[in-house]
């Protein structure tokens, strides 16, 4: 897929791993991950109280959903990542380098008071494009 990065000079440079803007040729599938959170296969959360266990099985658990919609990690132009400790934006985004290469997806990250379970301290959503 050809996506393009957006930058502008004229905005403050991204302080995480994502772009300010993706633009892709709409041509292919649009993929809506629902948010992906901690949970294992069985249903337990991995790596309760650590931010980045728990960011790398979030990034572990789009991969299998995009995998099974006939995609890859790379199809994904947009994340919304919710926090519990925005605080750990960096721990996070450390992660994210390990599984989303360059252009990285447009992002929007914002702190939340609760999750599903007082165990999550992340979850993530995306869109991917397919083509």
């Amino acid at each position: 897929m050809n996506q393009q990065q957006v930058h502008t000079g004229n905005l403050s440079q991204p302080s995480g791993h994502f772009s300010q803007a993706i633009t892709v040729e709409a041509r292919g599938r649009l993929i809506f991950v629902s948010g992906m959170t901690a949970r294992r296969p069985d249903g337990s959360v991995m790596g309760v109280g650590d931010i980045a266990a728990q960011t790398r099985q979030v990034c572990e658990n789009l991969r299998e959903v995009m995998q099974a919609a006939g995609g890859t990690l790379a199809d994904i132009v947009r994340v919304d990542v919710y926090v519990r400790n925005i605080e750990q934006f960096d721990q996070i985004h450390k992660v994210r380098r390990e599984y989303f290469g360059s252009p990285p997806p447009a992002s929007t990250m914002v702190e939340v008071t609760k999750m599903v379970s007082p165990d999550m301290l992340i979850e993530i959503s995306a869109i991917a494009v397919v083509q």
